[in-house]
């Protein structure tokens, strides 16, 4: 695995160049994980003049040794704050040019930082790894196909055992259960699950609404393994489905298609999210699709890239993207199907193999 971080840091190191900085310091702990394996946090990783030097505290020296074998360590003690601490090693080191995450470092961590730097000025980046982060190599593609299996697998069997009078809360827990039995960490984040008119609701958070009030359910979920983690959603149908549900669905599935069609490498984010957006407008919901169509995820639940209305650029091998077109009507419910997708040398692959229409996922449950 050291070969994969220290190829990580070398991408880095090239694109320091093309902002003039001669060094780094990494303050997100994401990135830290990102650029050397380490799980923990409150730590900082600098790169300069051909070093990597984590500086962090007592609690993960050990911890840091046997995740990050190759990277040097500096530990603070009690008296000392993470950013004096990096302030001193940066003034022994004198790398020159720093690049610091100003989209990481709170202003009082930044002022502490730079009150104790005696010669190093400081670059401000936003977006420094996490463009490197939105395209996927082999072995967090392999980690992240991992994580979808275990979320199917918790999904397909808390469908099995639902019972009329479960709540939203229960089967958010059942599906975390699930979720640890077959060997992931956790979700990936806090389950929705919405019963019926609650599915109107996007995010909203399961309560104590029970399965048989409503003839469908709204689930969206995903599961975290070795850090990187999977997202999906699907409605599931409890009882006798309308007309009015039927053409909800199938407008839906037709939007998802539409911009799973577009995605292929050099395709820009906006005309992929444009393709979903028309189908639901063309067919009279327009306005009942107010978020955006899917982003990238990994070791976090939303990394770049973004497919919205508002985006700029264009989709390039490796990245991963969720597709999850939605309409929600106030009062009657919502449906929005999701799936990940990786963006190929010549296209796509549908990374979610679980079926995406609405007969496959009825569920007996009386």
């Amino acid at each position: 695995m050291g070969e994969i971080f220290s190829g990580r840091r070398s991408r880095l190191r090239r694109k320091l160049k093309a902002i003039d900085a001669q060094a780094a310091l990494i303050s997100d702990p994401v990135n830290v994980r990102y650029l050397t394996g380490f799980t923990g946090d409150s730590s900082y990783l600098l790169l300069a003049n051909a070093r990597q030097i984590l500086i962090s505290d007592s609690r993960y020296e050990t911890q840091i040794a046997q995740e990050c074998p190759g990277v040097s360590v500096e530990i603070r003690d009690a008296s000392q704050t993470t950013e004096q601490l990096a302030a001193q090693v940066i003034n022994r080191v004198k790398p020159g040019p720093l690049a610091v995450e100003a989209d990481s470092l709170s202003k009082a961590s930044y002022d502490g930082l730079s009150q104790n730097l005696k010669s190093t000025p400081l670059i401000d980046t936003t977006g420094l790894v996490s463009t490197l982060r939105a395209i996927k190599d082999k072995t967090e593609l392999d980690t992240i196909r991992r994580a979808i299996r275990v979320a199917q697998k918790a999904f397909q069997t808390v469908c099995a055992q639902l019972l009329p009078a479960q709540t939203e809360l229960e089967i958010a827990f059942e599906l975390e259960h699930q979720i640890r039995q077959l060997g992931g960490e956790g979700c990936a984040f806090p389950p929705i699950v919405g019963i019926g008119a609650q599915a109107a609701l996007p995010h909203g958070r399961p309560g104590g609404t029970k399965i048989d009030a409503a003839p469908f359910v709204l689930i969206d979920w995903g599961a975290t393994v070795c850090g990187y983690m999977s997202d999906l959603t699907r409605v599931v149908s409890t009882g006798k489905i309308s007309p009015k549900f039927q053409r909800v669905y199938q407008t839906v599935l037709q939007a998802q298609q539409a911009a799973i069609d577009r995605i292929r490498p050099g395709a820009e984010l906006v005309e992929v999210d444009r393709a979903a957006r028309s189908v639901i407008a063309d067919a009279g919901f327009g306005k009942y699709f107010g978020h955006g169509l899917g982003h990238g995820f990994g070791l976090e639940i939303h990394e770049l890239p973004r497919l919205s209305p508002a985006s700029q650029g264009a989709l390039e091998p490796g990245m991963v993207v969720t597709v999850e077109p939605g309409i929600y009507l106030p009062g009657w419910g919502g449906v929005r199907i999701e799936d990940d997708i990786l963006v190929t040398s010549d296209g796509n692959e549908l990374l979610t193999n679980l079926p995406r229409d609405w007969e496959s996922h009825c569920v007996d449950c009386g």
